[in-house]
Order: C-alpha cells, then structure tokens, then sequence
C-alpha cells in the first residue's frame, strides 16, 4: 500500500485524529472507560434502532430526533478504526478544496474541520441535521480555535454557491439522491469540485438497514452522476470521488 504526503496541517489528524476521543469524552461528560464501552457497541445499537423504527417515509425524523448520540459513536468508532482510510480522505481534500466549501450531512467533524485547516479555504458550512451532532462539531471547533472559519445550519441556505461541496457517507442515507445531487450541481460555482461517497448497500446480513439499495434509484442516481459531472482523477486508495461539472 502507497504512503502518500501529508500537507503540514494535517499533522495533528495523525497524532489523535484530530483530538476526537478527548472532544467525545468531555463534550458527553463521559469517563474514558464508558467512552470504550460505547464506541464498541456503537454499530449493533444502531443497526437494532433501524431495524426496528426505520422509515424511507419518516427519514429526516429518524436522523433528527430518534438517532440521538448513537450517531456520535458510531462514527467516532469508524473514524479512530480507520485512521489511515480516512487520512488519505483529508488528503483528497487539502488537493482540491478552495474557497467557500459546504460538508453536506458533515457528522463528527473530521472533514469540515480538515477542510477549515487548508490554508486555501475561506470558510466551511457544516451542514447536518442531526442537532447533537452539530453541537458536537461546534464543540470541537471552538476547542482547535476553528470557529471563525466554520459557520453550521441544519439546512443549506437558499441560494448560496460554494467552490467546494463535500458529501461522505450520506447519500445511502437519503430517499432520493438523485436530486441532491442536481442540488449540488446548482450549488457548485462553474469550476468547483465536489467530493463525495455512496454505499448503495444494506449488507450480506442487513447490517446496514438505514442504508438505500433500490436497483431503479440507484441507476438513475449514476445516471444523473455522470451525465452532469466529470470525474477528477485522483491516486488514493479510497471510495470518494471527485467531479467537476461538464463545461
């Protein structure tokens, strides 16, 4: 496996993934050992929640009001787990992330707050609707001296344009991607880049049921991906993609 070069600024995300175990621990009051207890059983409560109240009709609420802190540990497991994967994630962005940047459905942080660090970005709009994590990602702001730089909203703003738009491990979770992808396509300034990822996918055994796997949505989805955006190509090992929109 390649080792790639690391842009000075993200340094700290390799030390301690961006100080993310000590910002869970004191934002959720938590000692260090209920912390563990709960970033191991994260995935399992999660999947059980789905399974048991999940529905494409009543989404947003699920995301807003039922996930709760679940989300919290759940990503904050899969981003200390996959330091390396997620690293070579910030890598792709400190490439190409310019100006005015939106992190759509922006979870624990990690990429709206490596995006702030690049010394090319003007300002991130973190964008989630889930309050707790947005409280959270105010937090961990605030705490690395970033809050000037990171504006947050449960809903992106009428009208606004970006240079960047950023979208990791979302688009599964919502009914219709396929327009949020046109969203972004009105969103994104004429030589922007957008970054993003997709798990079309519920799992050999349904570990995954909040997840969207219709055959037709997805087809349209790619369809819709590839007849307004064009792929960047870029070297690292990892699922995100990067686009531009056909000229």
């Amino acid at each position: 496996m390649a080792t790639f070069p690391t842009p000075p600024f993200l340094d700290q995300y390799l030390q301690d993934s961006f100080i993310l175990k000590a910002h869970l621990q004191e934002f959720l009051h938590l000692d260090s050992e209920t912390l563990e207890t709960k970033l191991e059983a994260q995935h399992r409560e999660i999947a059980d929640l789905g399974h048991k109240d999940f529905d494409w009709e009543q989404a947003t609420a699920f995301y807003s009001d039922k996930v709760g802190d679940l989300y919290l540990f759940e990503l904050g497991a899969w981003h200390l787990a996959s330091r390396d994967y997620i690293g070579d994630t910030l890598r792709l962005i400190a490439d190409h992330a310019q100006g005015r940047v939106l992190d759509f459905g922006g979870g624990i942080g990690t990429h709206t707050i490596g995006a702030a660090l690049c010394p090319q970005v003007e300002q991130v709009i973190y964008c989630d609707i889930n309050p707790i994590n947005r409280d959270f990602v105010q937090y961990r702001a605030e705490q690395m001296g970033l809050s000037k730089k990171i504006l947050f909203c449960l809903e992106v703003p009428p009208n606004e344009t970006f240079e960047t738009i950023l979208a990791f491990d979302v688009l599964e979770h919502l009914p219709n991607p396929s327009q949020k992808l046109l969203n972004f396509y009105e969103m994104l300034k004429p030589e922007g880049k957008m970054i993003l990822n997709w798990y079309f996918f519920k799992g050999f055994n349904q570990e995954y049921p909040i997840h969207l796997d219709d055959p037709q949505v997805i087809e349209t989805f790619f369809r819709k991906l590839q007849s307004n955006f064009l792929e960047v190509f870029h070297p690292y090992h990892i699922t995100a993609r990067c686009y531009r929109k056909w000229n």
